[in-house]
């Protein structure tokens, strides 16, 4: 497949592939084959992170494909364990080695650490001094909420180019995109389509099962996932889908030829539940959430 895929433009001029391709959970066994399978259907933007434990194998996949590292943009995550100045200039390392890289695209921090955010800023900083050394081109964070944004920002020389949140319709995170958004930082999805089962109206459901979204697509003769994909696109943010399945991939990609209407896409936002699906990030602990991620 050869459809070019639209890009944004980040706060300090990068552009990044509106649609990039995830393997949150994907084992590092079935990895290279995904990515690959990803890369020949036309993604040019991989999403991967130190604690998913798979970086290597993005990296064998991406240097494998005929697509080439250079037309390929790369982001991947710090986790906890290695925050603070000097553990998070060695996470770089421990990343790029395992990716095969010596230039990270996007470089973020994996979660807020609210009971050290000292040991955040500090990782931040390491963030910054990478970004002037031409280690990174684009520096941000994920599952930062207003409070840990504030505190960043009140601290920060650089202002953070990508918030990645859980994002889908029926978790929409409004107040930390407006905040985003007001700031230059892109709001990108992960589980845009809302890959989790929910307990809505009385019974669980999930977002591909919706009447709503059902019947949005059925108008297209389109997929749920793909109505999804492309509520995020027309709204302006960035998504990272996912799956191991070719066919599932494919379609997950083929979402830039077809326009919701205003209607449509309002019907979708009335769609929110507030519930979140993923870890509260004011929870988020060295105790409860700390994995050493090891050095190769």
């Amino acid at each position: 497949m050869s459809t070019p895929v639209p890009t944004i433009t980040l706060n300090n001029g990068l552009e990044i592939p509106a649609v990039g391709f995830g393997v949150f959970q994907t084992p590092p066994d079935e990895t290279r084959d995904a990515v690959s399978s990803a890369l020949e259907t036309g993604y040019r933007h991989i999403d991967t992170a130190a604690a998913y434990g798979n970086e290597r194998q993005v990296g064998e996949a991406v240097h494998a494909s005929r697509t080439g590292r250079a037309a390929v943009f790369l982001e991947t995550k710090v986790w906890i364990n290695d925050f603070g100045y000097n553990e998070t200039l060695h996470a770089f390392g421990k990343s790029a080695g395992k990716l095969g890289v010596d230039e990270i695209d996007l470089l973020i921090l994996h979660q807020a650490l609210p009971s050290a955010f000292d040991r955040t800023i500090g990782a931040y900083r390491a963030l910054e001094k990478l970004l002037a050394d031409g280690k990174v081109r684009a520096i941000g964070v994920s599952n930062f909420m207003v409070d840990h944004l504030t505190h960043l920002l009140e601290q920060a020389t650089v202002m953070p180019a990508v918030n990645q949140i859980e994002v889908h319709p029926y978790f929409q995170q409004r107040e930390v995109q407006t905040f985003g958004a007001a700031h230059g930082i892109l709001t990108q999805a992960w589980s845009p389509i809302g890959g989790i089962t929910f307990y809505r109206e009385g019974e669980h459901t999930s977002t591909l099962e919706d009447p709503t979204i059902v019947k949005i697509a059925q108008t297209h003769g389109r997929s749920p996932a793909q109505v999804m994909l492309r509520w995020h696109l027309q709204q302006g943010r960035s998504v990272i889908p996912k799956s191991t399945k070719p066919r599932r991939i494919a379609e997950n990609f083929d979402v830039f030829d077809f326009d919701l209407t205003s209607d449509e896409l309002s019907a979708i936002d009335q769609l929110d539940t507030g519930k979140r699906g993923g870890p509260e990030p004011s929870a988020i602990t060295l105790e409860t959430f700390g994995r050493e991620i090891p050095e190769a």
